[in-house]
């Protein structure tokens, strides 16, 4: 039995590979990449994470969680059926195609795909490929789903609160006072692939070489889901790892509290409708309320009385192997204020072996920093602040 159940999970883990979202997947965290690296060239001239930086995201956090939320599945005998994986599919093309990753949150594809199949449940539809998909619908599958998409928005939270506040993109825009500032955004794009156990036959009555197992008098495929998990968050007001982790936890708050709700559908059927509305209305209040705070609190990443503010630090720079921090007040440069650009890099020159930071920490705690500075190092230390408007332009993108 042991055996039967490892060949199933191989077979499984391979119809990965058959899935289109798969390689959809990596085409859009792609596409954000590439677009990332052209508003950062454009704002800074120089861009902080390669492009590669989305694709590097994409698994592996993802693969932790959905192994996860399989045993779950798979322990407890929650069965999909496969016309949900269906729509699902298809709402991650139609959803994708606005290049709003927030719209590829699971409350929105599994939701909306939800209740497709509460309305496919009634009809007798025919899909070429899948005629008998949405021929087995059946009451009972719904808390099922509903259970799926509780564990998924808790996997979301996790991604964020872990995973978003890696990488954050500096940005430089106008405040309504007409004022160059500097925002953060993150723009991430997560896989989440997830064993599923799918029931019916409707996948080897299209392709009998499909693998389909037995429990009692029920068959059931096993199929590894690839879900596509999409977040869009932008900070003005306060340090970025603080605004992303906030949101995180309070998405994974709302996950525990629809599984609690999915549970219970079990029970109280219609429980499962609610479940889902709570999902959709319980996440888009939390993006919401985090936009109208951040938009009341005053820009955090502008130009101040004493210092200069890190806006960004690129990469294996000679900041960041100093420990420079995003939102920190450089204050000193080699002993000397410093107030603008212009005094900073006058500072740097006139030490060119050596460079000496008196920074104001998040803390509001005074360190120095220093490090030697060898042939072929950034010129400028790898520290993007909000530039005079003559180095990036009135229009920002």
């Amino acid at each position: 039995m042991g055996l039967d159940w490892l060949m199933e999970f191989l077979k499984g883990t391979f119809k990965l590979f058959l899935h289109p979202i798969f390689y959809y997947s990596f085409f859009l965290a792609a596409v954000l990449g590439v677009s990332r690296v052209k508003r950062e060239r454009k704002n800074f001239s120089v861009r902080a994470e390669n492009a590669y930086f989305e694709l590097r995201q994409l698994l592996p956090l993802g693969i932790v969680i959905g192994l996860g939320i399989s045993v779950v599945m798979i322990g407890v005998g929650l069965a999909i059926p496969f016309a949900t994986i269906i729509f699902v599919a298809l709402l991650t093309l139609v959803l994708s195609i606005a290049m709003n990753p927030r719209l590829l949150s699971p409350v929105f594809t599994i939701g909306f795909a939800f209740f497709l199949t509460i309305f496919a449940g009634g009809e007798k539809w025919s899909v070429p490929l899948f005629q008998n998909a949405f021929l087995q619908l059946e009451e009972k599958i719904y808390p099922s789903i509903a259970i799926l998409l509780a564990l998924l928005v808790i996997g979301e939270g996790i991604l964020i609160f872990m995973n978003g506040k890696k990488g954050t993109s500096p940005k430089l825009t106008i405040s309504k006072r007409g004022q160059r500032v500097g925002i953060h955004e993150v723009k991430r794009l997560w896989m989440i692939p997830v064993f599923l156990i799918i029931p019916g036959s409707s996948l080897q009555a299209q392709f009998e070489w499909w693998p389909v197992f037995s429990i009692g008098s029920e068959s059931f495929s096993l199929l590894l889901v690839p879900f596509t998990i999409g977040f869009h968050q932008r900070i003005q007001g306060i340090l970025p790892i603080k605004a992303v982790q906030a949101v995180g936890k309070k998405v994974i708050a709302l996950g525990l509290l629809l599984v609690l709700m999915a549970i219970g559908s079990y029970w109280l059927p219609i429980l499962a409708i609610v479940t889902v509305s709570l999902a959709i209305l319980g996440r888009e209040f939390i993006a919401l309320r985090h936009r109208i705070t951040d938009d009341s609190l005053p820009f955090y990443f502008s130009k101040r009385n004493k210092g200069l503010m890190i806006l960004g630090i690129l990469p294996e720079s000679p900041a960041s192997k100093m420990g420079l921090q995003v939102g920190e007040l450089v204050l000193k440069v080699n002993g000397s204020l410093v107030h603008d650009e212009t005094g900073f890099y006058t500072a740097l020159q006139r030490n060119r072996a050596h460079c000496k930071l008196e920074v104001l920490d998040a803390q509001e705690q005074i360190r120095f920093v220093q490090r030697a500075l060898y042939e072929g190092d950034h010129h400028e230390l790898g520290i993007l602040f909000v530039q005079d408007e003559k180095k990036w332009g009135t229009e920002v993108g």
